[in-house]
């Protein structure tokens, strides 16, 4: 595979990849706390995968400095990149956030760099299910 430059790579494409790979690593994620009944995995994929979760946990990252500068400006040129006309279920910024995080997560498979991309879906977890116990 070429050689990825993230100032350069199509944001839109490394969302829509980062999206893919983001569900996958949930549902395996999700699979080992024990629900049984799908609509309870489905719900709980949910509460990960939804716009609002991805914003806060990449929010989250930029402000505990857990990103590289380097992939700290892909997701801000992602996030600036994205046309939101009409986010469903969120808010134009949240969704612009989570474009940002699907790129990085996009980004870091597409460069095959594993060890990376699960530093960042283990902090997202961490953080979504931090944001949801306070929330209880």
């Amino acid at each position: 595979m070429k050689e990825l430059n993230p100032k350069i790579s199509n944001t839109t494409a490394l969302a829509y990849m980062g999206d893919a790979v983001y569900e996958i690593y949930i549902r395996k994620y999700v699979l080992t706390t024990g629900r049984a009944s799908v609509d309870k995995l489905t719900g709980k994929t949910i509460s990960f995968v939804r716009a609002d979760s991805q914003a806060g946990a990449i929010r989250e990252m930029v402000k505990r400095g857990f990103l590289s500068d380097e992939e700290a400006a892909l997701v801000r040129r992602a996030r600036n990149h994205t046309n939101t006309s009409r986010p469903r279920g969120s808010t134009a910024v949240a969704y612009k956030w989570a474009t940002g995080f699907e790129a990085l997560l996009g980004y870091l498979y597409l460069k095959d760099d594993r060890r990376r991309l699960d530093e960042v879906i283990k902090k997202a977890i961490e953080i979504t299910e931090e944001r949801e116990q306070h929330h209880e």
